[in-house]
Protein backbone atom coordinates (compact mmCIF):
# COMPACT_ATOMS: atom_id res chain seq x y z
CA UNK A 1 0.00 0.00 0.00
CA UNK A 2 1.26 3.37 -0.95
CA UNK A 3 1.95 6.40 1.09
CA UNK A 4 0.58 9.77 0.98
CA UNK A 5 2.77 12.61 2.83
CA UNK A 6 0.67 16.09 3.54
CA UNK A 7 1.32 19.45 4.51
CA UNK A 8 -1.71 21.58 5.01
CA UNK A 9 -0.97 24.96 6.30
CA UNK A 10 -2.90 28.29 7.55
CA UNK A 11 -2.51 31.38 9.52
CA UNK A 12 -5.41 31.57 11.76
CA UNK A 13 -3.92 34.24 13.90
CA UNK A 14 -0.70 35.51 14.77
CA UNK A 15 0.85 35.97 18.19
CA UNK A 16 1.17 38.93 18.99
CA UNK A 17 1.18 40.63 15.83
CA UNK A 18 2.54 38.50 12.99
CA UNK A 19 5.90 36.47 14.89
CA UNK A 20 4.40 33.37 16.28
CA UNK A 21 1.61 30.97 16.62
CA UNK A 22 -0.39 31.20 19.97
CA UNK A 23 0.34 27.67 22.11
CA UNK A 24 -3.49 27.29 22.70
CA UNK A 25 -3.67 26.50 18.80
CA UNK A 26 -0.54 23.78 18.88
CA UNK A 27 -2.26 22.36 21.55
CA UNK A 28 -5.68 22.30 19.75
CA UNK A 29 -4.89 21.39 16.26
CA UNK A 30 -2.62 18.39 18.04
CA UNK A 31 -6.17 17.49 19.51
CA UNK A 32 -7.90 16.81 16.77
CA UNK A 33 -5.23 15.19 14.59
CA UNK A 34 -4.53 12.80 17.95
CA UNK A 35 -8.00 11.66 17.20
CA UNK A 36 -8.06 11.70 13.55
CA UNK A 37 -4.75 8.79 13.86
CA UNK A 38 -6.52 6.89 16.98
CA UNK A 39 -10.03 6.65 14.89
CA UNK A 40 -7.62 5.60 11.70
CA UNK A 41 -8.26 8.50 9.55
CA UNK A 42 -4.69 9.76 9.19
CA UNK A 43 -1.59 7.21 9.93
CA UNK A 44 0.48 9.88 12.07
CA UNK A 45 1.14 13.34 12.07
CA UNK A 46 3.35 16.10 13.43
CA UNK A 47 2.07 19.64 14.67
CA UNK A 48 4.81 22.42 13.13
CA UNK A 49 4.80 26.39 12.64
CA UNK A 50 7.08 28.90 11.10
CA UNK A 51 6.37 32.45 11.82
CA UNK A 52 2.98 32.92 12.54
CA UNK A 53 1.69 29.51 10.19
CA UNK A 54 0.17 26.75 11.55
CA UNK A 55 1.68 23.60 9.63
CA UNK A 56 -0.45 20.09 9.99
CA UNK A 57 2.02 17.01 8.25
CA UNK A 58 0.00 14.43 8.48
CA UNK A 59 0.41 10.37 6.51
CA UNK A 60 -2.29 8.34 5.37
CA UNK A 61 -3.10 6.04 2.67
CA UNK A 62 -5.63 8.12 0.86
CA UNK A 63 -4.23 9.19 -1.79
CA UNK A 64 -3.49 13.17 -2.85
CA UNK A 65 -6.19 15.54 -2.78
CA UNK A 66 -8.69 13.58 -0.51
CA UNK A 67 -11.69 14.88 0.31
CA UNK A 68 -11.43 13.53 4.21
CA UNK A 69 -7.93 14.93 4.51
CA UNK A 70 -8.34 18.14 3.48
CA UNK A 71 -11.66 18.50 5.60
CA UNK A 72 -9.74 17.23 8.65
CA UNK A 73 -7.40 20.25 8.02
CA UNK A 74 -10.19 22.34 7.48
CA UNK A 75 -11.80 21.66 10.50
CA UNK A 76 -9.06 22.17 12.47
CA UNK A 77 -8.31 25.27 10.86
CA UNK A 78 -11.77 26.10 11.88
CA UNK A 79 -11.32 25.24 15.47
CA UNK A 80 -8.20 27.15 15.89
CA UNK A 81 -9.69 30.28 14.52
CA UNK A 82 -12.31 30.38 17.38
CA UNK A 83 -9.87 29.92 20.03
CA UNK A 84 -7.40 32.69 17.84
CA UNK A 85 -10.65 35.14 17.99
CA UNK A 86 -11.35 34.38 21.67
CA UNK A 87 -7.69 35.61 22.07
CA UNK A 88 -7.85 38.65 19.68
CA UNK A 89 -4.89 37.29 18.36
CA UNK A 90 -4.08 39.40 15.37
CA UNK A 91 -5.76 38.07 11.60
CA UNK A 92 -7.64 35.30 13.41
CA UNK A 93 -8.98 32.75 9.83
CA UNK A 94 -7.17 35.31 7.64
CA UNK A 95 -6.40 32.51 5.37
CA UNK A 96 -9.79 30.65 5.82
CA UNK A 97 -11.75 32.80 3.00
CA UNK A 98 -14.50 30.77 3.09
CA UNK A 99 -17.25 30.28 5.42
CA UNK A 100 -18.52 26.80 3.90
CA UNK A 101 -15.58 23.30 2.75
CA UNK A 102 -15.95 22.22 -0.76
CA UNK A 103 -14.20 19.76 -1.13
CA UNK A 104 -10.77 20.14 -1.31
CA UNK A 105 -8.83 23.09 0.33
CA UNK A 106 -7.18 24.76 -3.12
CA UNK A 107 -9.64 27.83 -3.80
CA UNK A 108 -10.22 28.20 -0.12
CA UNK A 109 -7.02 29.55 1.52
CA UNK A 110 -4.87 27.06 3.25
CA UNK A 111 -1.50 25.62 0.93
CA UNK A 112 -1.33 22.62 0.29
CA UNK A 113 1.78 20.12 -0.47
CA UNK A 114 1.13 16.18 -1.13
CA UNK A 115 2.75 13.14 -2.53
CA UNK A 116 1.92 9.69 -2.70
CA UNK A 117 4.84 7.09 -3.45
CA UNK A 118 5.66 3.52 -2.49
CA UNK A 119 8.28 3.34 0.48
CA UNK A 120 11.95 2.39 -0.57
CA UNK A 121 14.11 0.49 1.60
CA UNK A 122 14.78 3.76 3.63
CA UNK A 123 12.84 6.53 3.33
CA UNK A 124 14.37 10.07 4.66
CA UNK A 125 12.30 13.18 3.24
CA UNK A 126 12.68 16.89 4.67
CA UNK A 127 9.76 18.95 5.03
CA UNK A 128 10.34 23.18 4.45
CA UNK A 129 8.11 25.70 6.24
CA UNK A 130 8.55 29.39 5.20
CA UNK A 131 6.92 31.98 6.45
CA UNK A 132 6.79 35.94 5.24
CA UNK A 133 7.51 34.85 1.18
CA UNK A 134 5.95 33.50 -1.74
CA UNK A 135 5.96 30.27 -3.64
CA UNK A 136 8.39 31.46 -6.23
CA UNK A 137 11.47 31.57 -2.82
CA UNK A 138 11.60 27.79 -3.61
CA UNK A 139 12.48 28.41 -7.48
CA UNK A 140 16.21 28.75 -6.66
CA UNK A 141 17.27 26.12 -3.86
CA UNK A 142 14.74 23.63 -5.61
CA UNK A 143 16.57 24.02 -9.12
CA UNK A 144 20.15 23.75 -6.90
CA UNK A 145 19.29 20.51 -5.61
CA UNK A 146 17.69 18.64 -8.62
CA UNK A 147 19.75 20.58 -11.15
CA UNK A 148 23.07 22.20 -10.71
CA UNK A 149 26.09 19.77 -10.05
CA UNK A 150 27.95 22.61 -7.77
CA UNK A 151 25.06 21.77 -5.63
CA UNK A 152 24.45 18.25 -5.93
CA UNK A 153 27.46 16.34 -6.60
CA UNK A 154 25.52 13.63 -6.86
CA UNK A 155 24.22 14.77 -10.40
CA UNK A 156 27.87 14.15 -11.66
CA UNK A 157 29.14 11.14 -9.44
CA UNK A 158 25.80 8.95 -8.99
CA UNK A 159 24.65 7.27 -11.99
CA UNK A 160 21.27 6.75 -10.94
CA UNK A 161 20.84 10.53 -10.98
CA UNK A 162 22.40 11.07 -14.78
CA UNK A 163 19.40 10.74 -15.96
CA UNK A 164 18.21 13.90 -14.43
CA UNK A 165 14.88 15.13 -13.51
CA UNK A 166 11.16 16.39 -14.37
CA UNK A 167 10.63 20.15 -13.65
CA UNK A 168 6.74 20.44 -13.45
CA UNK A 169 6.48 24.55 -13.69
CA UNK A 170 3.28 26.80 -12.97
CA UNK A 171 2.29 29.93 -14.43
CA UNK A 172 0.40 31.31 -11.80
CA UNK A 173 -0.92 34.37 -14.22
CA UNK A 174 -1.83 32.36 -17.00
CA UNK A 175 -2.86 29.12 -15.13
CA UNK A 176 -1.00 26.83 -16.99
CA UNK A 177 2.37 24.44 -16.56
CA UNK A 178 4.64 22.71 -18.71
CA UNK A 179 7.05 20.13 -18.15
CA UNK A 180 11.05 20.70 -18.63
CA UNK A 181 13.50 18.32 -18.53
CA UNK A 182 17.25 18.67 -17.74
CA UNK A 183 19.97 19.01 -18.06
CA UNK A 184 18.90 19.29 -21.73
CA UNK A 185 16.57 21.71 -21.15
CA UNK A 186 18.18 23.53 -18.61
CA UNK A 187 18.36 26.80 -19.98
CA UNK A 188 14.58 26.82 -21.14
CA UNK A 189 13.91 26.29 -17.26
CA UNK A 190 15.98 28.97 -16.25
CA UNK A 191 14.29 31.02 -18.45
CA UNK A 192 11.05 30.28 -16.39
CA UNK A 193 11.72 29.93 -12.81
CA UNK A 194 14.11 33.40 -12.48
CA UNK A 195 10.41 34.82 -12.83
CA UNK A 196 9.54 34.05 -9.01
CA UNK A 197 6.43 35.84 -9.02
CA UNK A 198 5.31 34.38 -12.38
CA UNK A 199 6.85 30.90 -12.88
CA UNK A 200 7.07 28.60 -10.14
CA UNK A 201 8.06 25.10 -9.42
CA UNK A 202 5.37 22.90 -8.41
CA UNK A 203 6.68 18.86 -8.52
CA UNK A 204 10.05 17.74 -9.45
CA UNK A 205 9.85 13.89 -11.53
CA UNK A 206 12.68 11.50 -11.64
CA UNK A 207 13.10 9.97 -15.42
CA UNK A 208 13.48 6.98 -17.29
CA UNK A 209 16.39 4.65 -15.77
CA UNK A 210 16.28 6.35 -12.35
CA UNK A 211 15.68 3.35 -9.05
CA UNK A 212 12.38 5.50 -8.45
CA UNK A 213 9.42 5.12 -10.78
CA UNK A 214 9.05 8.34 -13.03
CA UNK A 215 5.57 8.60 -12.25
CA UNK A 216 5.86 9.32 -8.53
CA UNK A 217 7.21 13.01 -7.43
CA UNK A 218 9.89 13.39 -5.61
CA UNK A 219 9.52 16.65 -4.77
CA UNK A 220 6.39 19.01 -4.66
CA UNK A 221 5.78 22.75 -3.16
CA UNK A 222 2.82 24.75 -2.46
CA UNK A 223 1.48 27.25 -5.30
CA UNK A 224 -1.56 28.67 -3.63
CA UNK A 225 -1.74 32.22 -4.16
CA UNK A 226 -3.96 34.46 -1.20
CA UNK A 227 -3.69 37.37 -3.19
CA UNK A 228 -5.16 35.75 -6.50
CA UNK A 229 -7.87 33.85 -4.99
CA UNK A 230 -8.94 36.79 -2.44
CA UNK A 231 -8.52 39.74 -4.92
CA UNK A 232 -6.78 41.79 -2.60
CA UNK A 233 -4.18 41.45 -0.15
CA UNK A 234 -4.56 39.23 2.83
CA UNK A 235 -1.10 37.94 3.52
CA UNK A 236 2.00 36.20 2.34
CA UNK A 237 1.38 32.98 1.20
CA UNK A 238 3.85 31.00 3.16
CA UNK A 239 4.63 28.16 1.21
CA UNK A 240 5.13 24.74 2.07
CA UNK A 241 7.13 21.74 0.20
CA UNK A 242 8.57 18.26 0.56
CA UNK A 243 11.73 16.50 -0.66
CA UNK A 244 12.68 13.00 -0.81
CA UNK A 245 16.12 11.72 -0.47
CA UNK A 246 18.36 9.67 -1.22
CA UNK A 247 19.29 6.16 -3.13
CA UNK A 248 18.98 8.37 -6.76
CA UNK A 249 18.09 11.40 -5.34
CA UNK A 250 19.57 14.29 -3.67
CA UNK A 251 21.26 13.17 -0.73
CA UNK A 252 19.69 15.08 2.52
CA UNK A 253 22.90 17.00 2.59
CA UNK A 254 22.32 17.91 -0.69
CA UNK A 255 18.71 19.12 -0.48
CA UNK A 256 19.85 21.28 2.65
CA UNK A 257 23.17 22.53 0.80
CA UNK A 258 21.21 25.52 -1.52
CA UNK A 259 19.59 26.83 2.54
CA UNK A 260 23.59 28.19 2.68
CA UNK A 261 22.79 31.38 0.89
CA UNK A 262 20.01 34.13 2.53
CA UNK A 263 18.81 34.47 -1.54
CA UNK A 264 16.62 37.45 -1.44
CA UNK A 265 12.89 36.54 -1.70
CA UNK A 266 9.36 38.73 -1.61
CA UNK A 267 7.41 39.18 1.19
CA UNK A 268 8.64 40.54 4.46
CA UNK A 269 6.74 43.48 5.85
CA UNK A 270 3.20 43.47 4.26
CA UNK A 271 4.76 41.38 1.48
CA UNK A 272 5.48 44.50 0.01
CA UNK A 273 9.39 44.12 0.33
CA UNK A 274 12.61 42.28 -0.70
CA UNK A 275 14.79 40.49 1.98
CA UNK A 276 17.33 37.50 2.73
CA UNK A 277 15.63 33.98 3.65
CA UNK A 278 17.08 32.49 6.81
CA UNK A 279 17.09 29.59 7.70
CA UNK A 280 16.32 28.78 11.29
CA UNK A 281 15.51 25.93 14.30
CA UNK A 282 11.63 25.96 14.12
CA UNK A 283 12.18 27.74 17.80
CA UNK A 284 13.60 30.54 16.30
CA UNK A 285 10.97 30.95 13.32
CA UNK A 286 9.77 34.14 14.99
CA UNK A 287 9.82 36.82 12.80
CA UNK A 288 10.32 40.31 14.44
CA UNK A 289 12.51 42.52 12.52
CA UNK A 290 10.27 44.36 10.08
CA UNK A 291 8.05 41.24 10.76
CA UNK A 292 10.82 39.88 9.13
CA UNK A 293 13.29 38.15 7.38
CA UNK A 294 11.39 35.73 5.65
CA UNK A 295 12.27 32.75 8.15
CA UNK A 296 12.76 28.64 6.75
CA UNK A 297 12.54 25.15 8.72
CA UNK A 298 13.55 22.42 7.91
CA UNK A 299 11.91 19.25 9.57
CA UNK A 300 13.52 15.84 8.79
CA UNK A 301 11.13 12.47 9.11
CA UNK A 302 12.49 9.10 8.22
CA UNK A 303 9.13 7.56 7.20
CA UNK A 304 8.62 3.88 8.14
CA UNK A 305 5.26 1.93 7.09
CA UNK A 306 3.51 5.27 6.84
CA UNK A 307 4.77 6.58 10.36
CA UNK A 308 6.21 9.75 10.54
CA UNK A 309 8.15 9.56 14.06
CA UNK A 310 9.55 12.26 15.63
CA UNK A 311 11.36 15.42 13.42
CA UNK A 312 15.18 16.03 13.22
CA UNK A 313 15.34 20.52 13.16
CA UNK A 314 18.51 20.39 10.30
CA UNK A 315 18.10 24.68 10.83
CA UNK A 316 19.62 24.49 14.08
CA UNK A 317 22.72 23.28 13.00
CA UNK A 318 25.36 25.79 14.09
CA UNK A 319 26.96 24.87 10.62
CA UNK A 320 24.00 28.15 9.40
CA UNK A 321 25.17 30.61 11.74
CA UNK A 322 27.11 32.53 8.79
CA UNK A 323 24.32 32.03 7.12
CA UNK A 324 22.41 33.66 9.51
CA UNK A 325 24.69 36.58 9.88
CA UNK A 326 25.02 36.98 6.36
CA UNK A 327 21.03 37.39 6.22
CA UNK A 328 21.06 39.88 8.90
CA UNK A 329 23.66 42.12 6.97
CA UNK A 330 21.67 41.87 3.68
CA UNK A 331 18.82 43.08 6.17
CA UNK A 332 20.43 45.95 7.43
CA UNK A 333 21.63 46.50 3.17
CA UNK A 334 17.55 46.45 2.02
CA UNK A 335 16.35 48.24 5.01
CA UNK A 336 18.62 51.02 3.93
CA UNK A 337 16.59 51.74 1.70
CA UNK A 338 13.44 52.48 3.17
CA UNK A 339 10.54 52.59 0.54
CA UNK A 340 13.07 52.93 -2.34
CA UNK A 341 12.71 49.75 -4.92
CA UNK A 342 15.02 47.44 -4.90
CA UNK A 343 14.15 47.15 -1.18
CA UNK A 344 9.77 47.56 -1.79
CA UNK A 345 8.95 45.33 -4.52
CA UNK A 346 8.30 46.96 -8.15
CA UNK A 347 5.03 48.43 -9.23
CA UNK A 348 3.65 45.26 -11.08
CA UNK A 349 4.27 43.08 -8.07
CA UNK A 350 2.62 46.04 -5.55
CA UNK A 351 -0.91 45.29 -7.27
CA UNK A 352 -2.55 42.59 -4.77
CA UNK A 353 -0.91 44.78 -2.03
CA UNK A 354 -2.07 47.46 0.56
CA UNK A 355 -0.43 50.66 -2.05
CA UNK A 356 -3.77 50.33 -4.85
CA UNK A 357 -5.88 52.03 -1.69
CA UNK A 358 -3.22 54.67 -1.80
CA UNK A 359 -3.08 55.05 -5.29
CA UNK A 360 -7.03 55.28 -5.82
CA UNK A 361 -7.12 58.02 -3.60
CA UNK A 362 -5.13 60.01 -5.82
CA UNK A 363 -6.13 59.08 -9.11
CA UNK A 364 -8.18 62.54 -9.26
CA UNK A 365 -5.34 64.34 -8.86
CA UNK A 366 -3.48 63.44 -11.89
CA UNK A 367 -3.43 65.44 -14.68
CA UNK A 368 -2.09 64.89 -18.60
CA UNK A 369 1.17 66.12 -19.14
Amino acid sequence: MKTTLSIIKADVGGFPGHATVHPDLIKNAEEELHAAKKSGEIKDYFVARCGDDLDLIMTHDKGVDDKKIHELAWNTFISCTEIAKKLKLYGAGQDLLSDTFSGNVKGLGPGSAEMQFEERKSEPILCFLMDKTEPGAFNLPIYKMFGDPFNSAGLVIDSNMHHGFTFEIYDIVENKKVLLNTPEETYDLLALIGGKSRYVIKRIYPREGSPVPKSEAVACISTDKLSKIAGTYVGKDDPVAMVRCQSGLPAVGEALEPWAFPHLVSGWMRGSHNGPLMPCSMEDATPSRFDGPPRVVALGFQIANGTLGRPFDFFKDKAYDRTRNKAIKIADYMRAHGPFEPHRLPSEDMEYTTLPAVMKKLENRFKEI
